[in-house]
């Protein structure tokens, strides 16, 4: 396996982006009266999946901090979810819609989990890794 140098190298981020690009496209046709509520709180949260795990990589020097923000990704990508179902609930998007997406984030959520894990090994640096 290649050495991670950069958080975008890392796939789950790279899945996190692309799930909250297509809630943001599918956000485009809420209704206007969502668009303080459930449209920017979908948005909102969608993306935070991904600036916490940058910002998890920054701080993977020190273990403590690397879960903590590893854990704010994994709730954003919870409450991604829970707002998922409020969009299918108001009808705003369809079932398949709802199940490929919810999905997505569950794989997200999995592999976050592993890395809090393991992160140990994510953790440690050697000369080749800094």
């Amino acid at each position: 396996m290649p050495t991670i140098k950069f958080h975008q190298d890392l796939k789950v981020f790279q899945k996190s982006v692309e799930f909250a690009m297509a809630i943001y496209e599918l956000s485009k046709s809420f209704p206007k009266e969502e668009l303080y509520s459930l449209t920017d709180q979908i948005r909102r949260s969608s993306r935070s999946v991904s600036v916490n795990i940058s910002e998890a990589w920054g701080k993977r020097k020190y273990e403590k901090s690397f879960v903590a923000k590893l854990t704010d990704s994994e709730g954003e990508a919870r409450e991604t979810q829970t707002w998922l179902q409020f969009a299918i609930a108001c009808q705003y998007i369809n079932e398949d819609q709802f199940i490929i997406l919810n999905n997505q984030y569950n794989q997200i959520i999995g592999m976050l989990v592993n890395m809090m894990s393991q992160a140990k090994s994510w953790c440690t640096f050697s000369s080749t890794n800094e």
